[in-house]
């Protein structure tokens, strides 16, 4: 298997994982009849923050980016190769994306089939979409991109500062800080927008409730699903930039 097909693997596994645990968190936490029913917000934001740690724990093959807004922080900050030697181009940086999206895709899908009796259950539609994908407390585009675009550039800039201290780079960052950084986000940034700070996770399971046969399930809120999609984008690239300037500075 050469390369590009091993890092391809490991992030659709690695993808798959998180979004298994953390697409499984929220299920638990607010769908009825559940063990975890009314864990409320803050055990969403750890839940999400240890489906981080596994996920980045398994994709180690491919420097477990997981997330296109990773990768393209990646490529606005001048790195050259990705996980496994594999050189930065068009074709790696789909491959990633493409990988991305599939893997998140696939652990949504298996959210589904562990909480599918507390779906038949659950009788409010924004509930089950709020299992798979964000939505905004108050809905306001360009405000909601805002709030996307900072979580975002927090986790891209502080991933790679971390990566900065590892000598063999991103792919020796222990899974533990990236993790907790996720927690952090989310307590401090995610009331707005439920802190998608990620494509892949966002539009791979919205295509998930849009096409899986959920009973009652409602819309999959077309309308908003650009906002966790560009917003990262942008917030990752940004943050790429950033760490070029200031990064070497602060040391």
């Amino acid at each position: 298997m050469d390369n590009l097909a091993v890092v391809f693997l490991s992030e659709v596994v690695g993808t798959a994982m998180l979004l298994l645990l953390g697409a499984g968190v929220v299920a638990n936490a607010v769908l009825i009849k559940n063990k975890g029913f009314g864990g409320g917000f803050l055990m969403i934001n750890f839940g999400w923050g240890l489906a981080v740690f596994a996920g980045v724990t398994v994709a180690y093959a491919s420097g477990a980016h997981l997330n296109p807004a990773v990768t393209i922080g990646l490529v606005t900050n001048g790195v050259t190769e990705f996980g496994q030697g594999v050189p930065v181009n068009l074709l790696s940086v789909l491959a990633y994306m493409g990988a991305q999206l599939i893997g998140a895709f696939i652990g949504a899908v298996l959210a589904f089939l562990a909480y599918k009796k507390h779906f038949d259950e659950e009788p409010d539609a924004g509930t089950k979409l709020a299992v798979f994908s964000t939505g905004p407390a108050i809905r306001s585009y360009g405000w909601n991109l805002v709030t996307e675009i900072v979580g975002t550039f927090v986790l891209v800039f502080v991933v790679i500062g971390f990566g900065r201290a590892e000598p063999a780079g991103l792919a020796a960052l222990g899974a533990l800080p990236v993790a907790l950084l996720v927690v952090g986000i989310g307590a401090s940034l995610g009331g707005p927008t439920g802190y998608a700070i990620n494509p892949a996770r966002d539009l791979g399971p919205r295509l998930a409730h849009a096409v899986l046969p959920i009973k009652g399930k409602g819309s999959s809120d077309w309308s908003y699903s650009w906002v966790p999609v560009v917003g990262p984008l942008i917030g990752g690239a940004l943050a790429g930039v950033a760490a070029t300037a200031l990064l070497p500075v602060l040391g």
